[in-house]
């Protein structure tokens, strides 16, 4: 039997963690973990409950008491909370402002941590799994840690390609330059951590972006 692998990925919005962590996944047979999206299904979870963002107290509460769902399938992504399907909502405008009401709050953090530590525990062949905090809070022991980065230029662009009409120019600047700084108070995720390895993605194109990771693994595992 093939030896377990545990692949994380971290990095600002817009670096291209999701794509790249989608591609290596599919490449080497692995599940695939978007911490992210589980930020943003509590967010629509304390947003049905009518709890206002600036309500810590309701918001941990939501996060907590969140029955919450999520794919680890590369090539079908899906997130549920509380009964309802929200893989499309949590890319939504509204959710994306306000997320930072979920991430920036520790208890919170600690209790989707715990949720991820399990998921990524739970897939028999391993996992590539992305996200702020995933190479030094949720996995820190993971084979091949990986820190994604680009210029804040190209990630905006990348974001908007992605996002298409659903974003203006100020909300774009929201979802990507106001969420990395309101998140950096509570974990770091611009500079690589002792024994991860930093790439700089700027000037990668996708295929690129993912074979470089393939080589960093086979690398890794000699």
């Amino acid at each position: 039997m093939a030896e377990r692998l545990v692949i994380a990925i971290d990095g600002p919005s817009g670096s291209g963690k999701s794509t790249t962590s989608k591609g290596v996944a599919k490449a080497l047979g692995l599940a695939y973990l978007d911490t992210g999206a589980m930020y943003r299904a509590v967010t629509c979870a304390y947003l049905d409950a009518g709890v206002e963002p600036s309500d810590e107290a309701g918001v941990i509460a939501a996060t907590e008491g969140a029955d919450l769902e999520i794919s680890t399938d590369p090539d079908a992504q899906w997130v549920r909370v509380n009964g309802a399907d929200v893989t499309e909502r949590i890319r939504e405008p509204e959710v994306s402002a306000k997320v930072s009401a979920v991430s920036t709050v520790a208890e919170c953090r600690a209790n989707l941590v715990a949720r991820q530590r399990a998921i990524m525990e739970a897939a028999p062949a391993g996992i590539v799994a992305e996200g702020r905090d995933i190479t030094t809070v949720v996995a820190p022991d993971a084979d091949v840690r990986l820190l994604l980065t680009a210029d804040p230029e190209i990630r905006m662009a990348r974001r908007q390609a992605e996002l298409g009409d659903k974003v203006d120019a100020t909300q774009l600047a929201d979802q990507v330059l106001r969420r990395d700084s309101d998140d950096s108070k509570l974990v770091n995720f611009t500079t690589a951590a002792d024994g991860v390895t930093h790439l700089d993605c700027t000037y990668l194109t996708l295929a690129e972006t993912i074979q470089a990771v393939l080589d960093l693994v086979a690398s890794t595992r000699g």
